[in-house]
């Protein structure tokens, strides 16, 4: 047989009625629904961006986490520093030295004496005058 110089060849293509092999089965599925398995790759990834152990939420929360350990940190650091400043006080200001001996100890200077007086059972709000806020147990 004799085929002219510019026919081109004839592709033989499987008929749909016989079974075709996997291989081709797979490469047909892909071809239709191709942009349905991206589009749901994309959107498993942006699920796990968004709500994954690493993802935008957590990340949220653990700020969230750190901007409180930093203000427990802060008011820590505050409370050091007006300890340390009693420590100095106590150690060099007599006058402080002597606050604590008189309010906290129940001291007193020679010649001098301390009345203590219970609060009425009724006035239990009643300032306690040595210490200026509190009554003082019996």
């Amino acid at each position: 047989m004799d085929y002219p110089m510019n026919a081109k060849p004839l592709h033989i293509h499987p008929r749909h009625d016989e079974p075709a092999g996997f291989a081709e089965q797979l490469r047909r599925f892909l071809r239709r629904h191709l942009n349905w398995l991206l589009v749901g790759a994309l959107g498993l990834l942006l699920l796990q961006d968004v709500f994954g152990t690493h993802g935008l939420i957590a990340m949220r929360r653990s700020q969230q986490e750190a901007a409180r350990v930093q203000k427990e940190i802060n008011q820590l650091n505050e409370e050091n520093r007006q300890m340390q400043e009693r420590v100095k006080a106590l150690k060099s200001d007599p006058q402080a030295i002597e606050r604590i001996a008189r309010e906290e100890m129940g001291l007193a200077r020679p010649g001098e004496y301390i009345f203590k007086i219970q609060p009425k059972p009724g006035d239990a709000a009643a300032p306690n005058p040595r210490s200026g806020s509190t009554p003082e147990k019996p």
